[in-house]
């Protein structure tokens, strides 16, 4: 059991480690107006977050602690979307350039456990 815990831990902290060049990317697309690449690497991104709340909850059931502020992200999801709607695709951009890559750099990597 150990080892799968420490092999999702490990497949989390990785997976947080290219979330801020990720949200660069998605930055680029919108700033150039590649609009199909930009909407479907915003799913992905979302895709992803959606895993990384289903491992932070499946962790806590096994008794590891992570520090990823769940609201923090909703809250971005939330601002992404009314971006989206409106059309505001330079918002959209400042989002993940300013806030949710500065967010991801400083989530605090899982420690394995024995």
């Amino acid at each position: 059991m150990n080892q799968l815990i420490n092999d999702t831990i490990n497949s989390f902290n990785e997976y947080v480690k290219i979330i801020p060049g990720g949200t660069l990317e998605i930055s680029k697309f919108l700033r150039e107006e590649n609009l199909p690449l930009a909407l479907q690497s915003i799913k992905d991104f979302t895709e992803g977050v959606i895993w990384l709340t289903d491992v932070k909850e499946a962790l806590g059931k096994s008794g590891v602690e992570v520090e990823l502020e769940l609201e923090s992200i909703h809250d971005f999801l939330i601002e992404i979307n009314e971006g989206l709607e409106i059309q505001d695709f330079i918002l959209v951009a400042d989002i993940f350039e300013y806030e949710i890559s500065t967010f991801f750099k400083d989530v605090a990597e899982i420690q394995t456990v024995c």
